[in-house]
């Protein structure tokens, strides 16, 4: 593959916001003076720990160790190579890529050719949408309330009868049969390859960043011998277990209202978006698991009690196991989790069709607490007319109630437990206390048990947590901290001087030179260039360096106050020169020459200081 040339590597990446590409993976909130803070996307937590600067253009997980700039971010999220990641952020801007060997050169290989075929069939599948053929799949749409206004904002589409009609209109757009298998477009039977997706209303997935990476379909014909509905098989860009639908249309208002809204279909995320529900997302072909909740608690800014995540289930058996197994996973969201059932067994599709937008926004505005209403199918499965059936669902229900999270909470649904069960609350009481303490027991690997790991192995990083709080260890990471932060805008001469002093601590003696060999601080990325230049193990201290929530209210204090941290340094360095002169003069005679030069030069450090502290 051609080797981009630097030059644009550089420049793509000083043209592009950081805050724009993680923003669209994790919500972000600001966190001082230049500096962004969200739920880190490599691994599980319950605060947030993950800072991204957008001025150096780089991020640093506290939590996990976890930095780099925008195209590592890519590579990680994605799994791209280096030049797919550079490819995809200048298609992003429309900036022209040039190559080594001359000229531009479009990619050819890898994860980049998958995300090009499945926008190619997704282009494909809409306008058929709109030929004769498709108006089986029209009025489909049309009887469930969706015009073609609102099929266009979703980008439905339809895939034609026939074995070979979008193989065959993707191969004339230079694709091959192995990348359209690969993307999971064809399937491979004895006379060769055909498409996957025939005679059905299709569906295009996009993750979070709005690109196209899979396709649902449900089938219109009598003579469609295969499931009602049909994903996209897992390929190196789907996983299903880790795709949310409707995800990339709702984030933005995810993100705002601190409010998820999950239903069980793609006509479901339809309905409620154009009822004014636009945080609706649901899953594709699989149920709602522990890989959807961090993905969605990342969006969400899962880290206090005050968001919602709603539920919506059908109350049938299969509506009911399924709340049953949302919950199993629901304490790993901070946020409040709520179930809404539509009445007469109503999905928000046919509750909108039905009775209305309006229908479907009170479903959600009646909401009952998911732990309420696990309590209830809990009893449901005994007889509370015997003193057998009570005791029994006393078992079950208890460890529910015990689990709510809010201590508050609790005793007043213990009381309403016991009403329920019909039983005293003095017995209803301690078999709660004992199933709470009977849940403090460890049960894998939560977002608190991840916690608890992220701590352990901090305590054996080298870390702005680890290092010493003295007054003089305090001084020089500041210090490094205004110059990587803010080294570019400050005085070259004053920030020269005061880098030019040793610093006491090893570890941030080894970040200061690393910043020292920076030849430029006036290009664009000098500062993660010192970060990737700073040896190990103290290279991820430069990483929280250089993205911590600098002690400043706006840029304009936090440039002052890094000025006044080298000052600083300067000035300690002159206090232990003196303090080494003062105790010259002690052991050399006042008369002598030694002595008057040392009395001299303690005269000139005197001038320096009251210069230096003036600028102070």
């Amino acid at each position: 593959m051609a080797r981009i040339r630097q030059a644009d590597v550089d420049e793509v990446k000083a043209r592009t916001n950081i805050v724009d590409i993680v923003g669209e993976r994790v919500a972000l909130k600001s966190a001082g003076v230049g500096s962004m803070k969200g739920l880190c996307p490599f691994h599980d937590e319950r605060s947030p720990s993950f800072n991204v600067r957008p001025q150096a253009g780089y991020y640093h997980c506290f939590g996990c160790g976890e930095s780099g700039d925008v195209y590592s971010f890519l590579r990680a999220m994605d799994h791209l190579s280096f030049t797919e990641a550079v490819e995809r952020l200048a298609a992003r801007i429309g900036y022209q890529l040039h190559y080594e060997d001359g000229g531009a050169a479009p990619e050819t290989s890898g994860r980049t050719r998958l995300y090009q075929a499945n926008t190619a069939a997704a282009e494909y599948f809409r306008t058929q949408l709109a030929t004769a053929e498709a108006e089986t799949g029209r009025r489909f749409l049309g009887e469930r309330g969706f015009d073609a206004g609102a099929a266009a904002h979703f980008g439905v589409g339809y895939a034609p009868k026939g074995w070979n009609n979008m193989r065959d209109a993707l191969r004339a757009q230079g694709f091959t049969d192995e990348e359209l298998a690969t993307a999971g477009l064809v399937s491979q039977g004895q006379r060769g390859v055909y498409d996957r997706f025939r005679g059905r209303v299709v569906w295009p997935i996009r993750d979070l960043t709005g690109q196209t990476i899979g396709f649902g379909a449900r089938k219109l014909y009598d003579d469609d011998q295969g499931p009602k509905y049909l994903n996209t098989p897992e390929t190196p860009i789907y996983k299903k277990a880790q795709v949310l639908y409707g995800l990339d249309l709702a984030k933005k208002d995810v993100s705002r209202s601190h409010r998820v809204v999950v239903v069980e279909g793609y006509t479901d995320v339809m309905a409620c978006h154009l009822a004014g529900i636009t945080t609706a997302i649901a899953t594709c072909g699989t149920a709602f698991g522990s890989d959807h909740i961090t993905v969605l608690r990342r969006v969400l800014g899962d880290d206090s009690a005050a968001g919602e995540v709603i539920f919506t289930f059908d109350p049938d058996a299969a509506g009911q196991k399924a709340a049953l197994r949302a919950f199993a996973d629901e304490k790993r969201f901070a946020a409040q989790t709520y179930v809404a059932v539509a009445p007469d067994g109503l999905d928000p599709c046919d509750l909108r069709l039905n009775r209305g937008d309006g229908a479907v926004r009170a479903l959600m505005d009646a909401k009952a607490p998911m732990f309420e209403f696990v309590i209830d199918q809990k009893l449901a499965g005994f007889d509370l007319r015997s003193v057998e059936g009570r005791v029994g669902a006393l078992r079950a229900a208890a460890p529910i109630v015990a689990e709510i999270r809010d201590p508050s909470l609790r005793p007043g649904y213990t009381r309403v437990l016991a009403r329920k069960l019909g039983m005293d609350l003095s017995e209803v009481t301690p078999a709660v206390e004992r199933a709470a303490r009977g849940s403090q027991a460890p049960r894998g690997r939560g977002p608190a048990a991840a916690e608890t790991t992220d701590e352990t192995q901090a305590s054996v990083r080298v870390s702005v947590a680890t290092l010493p709080r003295t007054a003089s260890v305090t001084l020089e990471r500041d210090a490094l901290m205004g110059v990587l932060q803010y080294g570019h805008v400050l005085d070259a001469d004053e920030v020269d001087a005061a880098l030019q002093i040793p610093m006491e601590h090893p570890a941030l003696e080894t970040v200061r030179q690393a910043v020292v060999a920076q030849p430029d601080r006036s290009r664009v990325g000098w500062s993660t260039a010192a970060v990737d230049a700073t040896r190990e193990p103290y290279r991820g201290l430069a990483a929280e360096l250089l993205t911590a929530s600098f002690p400043a209210l706006t840029e304009i204090e936090a440039k002052a106050s890094a000025r006044a941290l080298c000052l600083r340094l300067r000035l300690r360095a002159i206090d232990r020169e003196k303090a080494e002169l003062l105790g010259a003069v002690q052991r050399v005679s006042a008369e002598s020459e030694e002595g008057r030069s040392v009395r001299v030069a303690l005269r000139d450090l005197d001038q320096r200081r009251r210069t230096l502290a003036e600028l102070v």
